[in-house]
């Protein structure tokens, strides 16, 4: 059987997942949310081998999510910047941190935490409706037809 690429659906997920789902992918986007840009730091602190690392690398800089920037001539030496469309996936990773550390948190609870610049404060983002502010959850939104949704489609 042949394996549909997920850009064929008519669903922004499947197209997401296709790009940011692979295991090592989300581990470098956490460590640049973090603030590490170098390959050899990016490969030390994730035990990655170089080989994979350097794929992933790639795909993110060929997708406009990570741009790679040259910091030594001798020898050629690259770190690996988020872009904006790269800053836009922050909100995917704090999901998937806070649901680890709700689930999946060691004995001594959450191995970091959040703290909002402005005011100094630990803070847990919410995700809230931009019309009305109220808190959004799984029990009150439910999916509608959009704009992008072919006509006799029930991929949604």
């Amino acid at each position: 059987m042949d394996e549909i690429s997920a850009s064929t659906y008519q669903c922004s997920v499947a197209r997401t997942v296709e790009v940011v789902g692979e295991r090592w992918t989300m581990l470098i986007l956490r460590e640049a949310f973090l603030g590490v840009k170098r390959f050899d730091h990016i490969q030390r602190d994730l035990g990655i081998a170089r080989n994979i690392l350097s794929d992933r690398l790639g795909k993110l800089v060929d997708q406009g999510i990570l741009e790679k920037r040259q910091y030594s001539e001798r020898p050629a030496r690259f770190e690996y910047r988020l872009t904006a469309k790269g800053r836009d996936l922050h909100p995917i990773v704090v999901t998937l941190m806070q649901w680890g550390d709700k689930h999946a948190a060691g004995p001594d609870g959450a191995p970091v935490e959040l703290v909002h610049e402005a005011c100094g404060q630990t803070t847990t983002p919410l995700l809230v409706c931009d019309g009305c502010g109220e808190p959004v959850h799984a029990l009150n939104v439910h999916p509608a037809r959009g704009p992008g949704l072919l006509a006799g489609s029930t991929t949604a």
